[in-house]
């Protein structure tokens, strides 16, 4: 099992290696591998090259992969507190509640209401996700059945979806034209700040649930288990709807709806590890999360070139036969 531990991290630690160099080096100008190392070394290289390097194929390539890695934590954290291998930020609508609060918000600050910035953004988009998420466990409480949740979660994301669209719609301001692409998920546009920003908002998050590792494996053996080995249940669980919300509200925030990462990775992670230990999953699932997204990147910025598909497509035709196989999974397991 250990062998097999080593060799999976090895594995997806080369894959985001590779990746992250085939994405910075593909596009309408290719940029060889040699002349990347010269570029990040402050060689000699051409001026146009350096730009499309260090100004945009760059900060894109590692948005991917941290915002990627976030949104499979989420889902992974998702998964674990309802017991459920399909619950995820945009199959129980969180995701969809912190895309309907950034649209509100990039709409405010286009009209001079307030002054928009990334912190202000992963905050709002932080409130729309815990409160999509607040309706979620509401419904909860009074519905016993997982599988009914789900569709509650679902019905609640086409809700918040319906009425972003119509604000979408409405919204013909030049300041916001870049809001139709962000509303069908997109990492293209980063800037620096904005980078920083939500890579330490990730960051800080990541480190939380990472140890928080032993008392989610406590929880996953059952409530009276973890109990009974002094774990505060309370605690861990609203550790988990705060952290598992801030992720994929950050998401949202900077890259708009990104769909099926959050259910695919988790269970092809756990596939690959052959476990399902906390201690392994968090870093394994954010692994996993990076190059599973950078690999949808790739394809969405160069399948039309130099036309682009927008993010949740790609996703959604990986990532969907993948919750196909789990539902089929599970339906033999109860049959």
């Amino acid at each position: 099992m250990k062998k097999r531990i080593i060799y999976s991290f090895a594995l997806l630690g080369v894959l985001t290696i590779a990746f992250i160099v085939i994405s910075i080096s593909a596009g309408s100008a290719s940029i060889s591998p040699g002349e990347i190392l010269n570029i990040l070394y402050g060689g000699g290289s051409d001026e146009t090259s350096a730009m499309i390097l260090l100004k945009i194929r760059l900060p894109r390539t590692l948005a991917a992969a941290v915002l990627g890695g976030a949104l499979a934590l989420s889902g992974y954290m998702l998964q674990t507190y309802f017991h459920n291998p399909i619950a995820g930020p945009f199959v129980l609508g969180i995701s969809s509640g912190a895309r309907l609060t950034v649209a509100i918000a990039l709409i405010l600050a286009a009209r001079g209401a307030i002054i928009l910035n990334s912190a202000l953004m992963a905050a709002v988009a932080f409130v729309g996700a815990l409160t999509a998420m607040s309706a979620v466990l509401l419904m909860s409480s009074r519905i016993r059945s997982m599988s009914l949740l789900v569709v509650c979660g679902v019905m609640i994301g086409y809700i918040c979806t319906a009425i972003t669209d119509i604000i979408v719609n409405f919204a013909d301001d030049s300041d916001i034209v870049n809001l139709r692409g962000w509303s069908v998920g997109t990492f293209s546009g980063f800037r620096t700040e904005s980078f920083v920003v939500c890579a330490v908002i990730i960051f800080s998050a990541f480190t939380a649930v990472f140890f928080l590792s032993k008392p989610i494996s406590a929880y996953q053996l059952g409530e009276s288990y973890a109990v009974d080995m002094g774990v505060n249940i309370k605690a861990v669980r609203i550790a988990m709807i705060l952290l598992s919300s801030l992720l994929s509200g950050c998401v949202a925030a900077f890259a708009g709806p990104v769909t099926f990462v959050g259910i695919a990775v988790p269970f092809l992670v756990k596939m690959l590890f052959g476990t399902a230990k906390p201690i392994i999953m968090i870093p394994a699932c954010f692994l996993g999360g990076a190059v599973f997204c950078i690999i949808s990147d790739i394809i969405a910025r160069t399948v039309i070139s130099p036309s682009e598909l927008g993010i949740s497509t790609v996703t959604s035709v990986i990532g969907a036969p993948v919750v196909l196989i789990i539902m089929l999974r599970k339906n033999k397991e109860n049959a």
